[in-house]
């Protein structure tokens, strides 16, 4: 049997499936989260200084570089592990350590990123984070702690894949300027599942974060919509008027439809990103499997109370931008046909006119025959004569007979000659 042709895609398709391993975390543990980010057009910017920022890193510590045009790294640096990913519009790193800190998400523990390397970033930060993993049987203690560690009023603790975890966090900033997030695993829960939790709430935060940014285009944008939805709305209202200008009308009304194709066309990636954000988070958390630990709430509640209203503010603003779009094109298609129909009218009432202005010129036309009928036959009776002059001696006819018989004569073939004449020039 003859090989079978591969696909020249089928084997980098099948081993993207499987180029992120979780990691394996033990409990006592840490992790220093970061993601960056250009400020702008992140989607088209250089991979390659992303790569040379990380790879500046490893040398630091002596490590292996990734692979070229790697999207994906993991590997040793020192006494730590460090998980790097590059994705569509920014890149995420993060230091797992052994052990706890005395102090409690003691901002010493991101020193585990070196200092003027932080200052390098080719982007900015669009979050950052520390996490404390502590191995606690049972529920005493974790209530105190989440309140000892998190604003009370924001935090939220939840058990998750069946009680083997729980995990909590106010999604604040601290003062250093990182959030902070506590796991609590049982004893018996795996190091793999310690650290497929641990990377789930750094995924939840990173496309939260992400997705926040659609509600800031969404803000900027809400009062120039406001103000060429009035524009609009005056031109719609004037559409009825006598004295408006349609021609005028139209040229506004064209310029804001422009404007407007303009915004969405700037604004089409921003929110479709935030839709796909929005669903990775909520699917991040529905793996978490929630249940609700001594009556607080849980992760799904926070972003039910907090974060689905901004992402519905951002649905709406793009149905409205898209709502008012389609009210500019439909009153420039209205106002078009207005001035199509009175064009129409202007064009019939100068057919009219120039119907008129033929007719005139025909009748013209016919006097104008009529009298050359008359002017060719008079030069042409009076040349009769002078050739039929002599008659008048030699047959004692008189003049006035002989241009009697001559002039009918003359005007017929005249008349025959200028109708000849006018059926060749038709």
């Amino acid at each position: 049997m003859p090989p079978i042709t591969d696909h020249p895609l089928r084997y980098a398709m099948s081993n993207e499936l499987h180029a992120r391993p979780f990691p394996k975390l033990a409990a006592p543990s840490r992790a220093a989260f970061l993601a960056l980010k250009p400020a702008s057009n992140a989607a088209g910017r250089d991979r390659a200084a992303d790569r040379a920022h990380l790879i500046n890193l490893l040398d630091r510590y002596g490590a292996a570089h990734p692979q070229p045009d790697a999207t994906h790294y993991s590997g040793q640096i020192g006494k730590h592990l460090l998980k790097w990913e590059s994705h569509t519009e920014f890149v995420t790193y993060t230091i797992f350590g052994d052990g706890n800190a005395a102090q409690p998400f003691d901002a010493a523990t991101f020193q585990m990123f070196p200092e003027d390397w932080l200052a390098a970033t080719p982007g900015t930060r669009v979050t950052s984070a520390l996490i404390r993993v502590e191995r606690l049987d049972g529920d005493d203690g974790i209530i105190a702690k989440a309140y000892e560690w998190f604003v009370p009023e924001s935090v939220a603790i939840s058990r998750v894949l069946d009680d083997e975890l729980v995990v909590a966090s106010d999604f604040r900033i601290d003062p250093a300027g990182h959030l902070r997030m506590a796991v609590f695993a049982r004893n018996g829960t795996g190091e793999r599942r310690i650290g497929r939790v641990v990377q789930r709430l750094c995924e939840i935060e990173t496309y939260k974060s992400m997705a926040m940014l659609g509600l800031a285009a969404a803000r900027k944008l809400s009062p120039i919509m406001g103000t060429i939805d009035g524009q609009v709305s005056h031109l719609i209202a004037d559409l009825n008027s006598d004295d408006v200008q349609p021609d005028q009308t139209l040229k506004q009304l064209l310029t804001i439809s422009a404007e407007l194709e303009n915004i969405v066309a700037q604004t089409a990636y921003r929110f479709g990103a935030t839709g796909a954000y929005e669903t990775i988070v909520n699917q991040r958390i529905s793996i978490l499997r929630e249940d609700r630990f001594l009556g607080r709430q849980t992760f799904g509640e926070f972003m039910m109370r907090r974060f689905d209203p901004a992402m519905r503010t951002v649905e709406s603003t793009q149905a409205r931008l898209r709502g008012l779009s389609d009210r500019a094109l439909r009153a420039g298609d209205l106002l078009r046909t207005r001035v199509d129909v009175e064009r129409s009218a202007q064009n019939q009432s100068l057919l009219t006119s120039m119907d008129q202005r033929a007719d005139h010129q025909l009748r013209l036309q016919q006097t104008v025959e009529g009298l050359s009928v008359v002017a060719i036959s008079y030069y042409a009776v009076s040349l009769a004569l002078y050739v039929l002059g002599p008659l008048e001696k030699t047959y004692g006819i008189s003049k006035v007979y002989i241009a009697a018989g001559v002039t009918p004569i003359v005007l017929l073939l005249v008349w025959l000659m200028i109708r000849r004449i006018h059926r060749r020039m038709h």
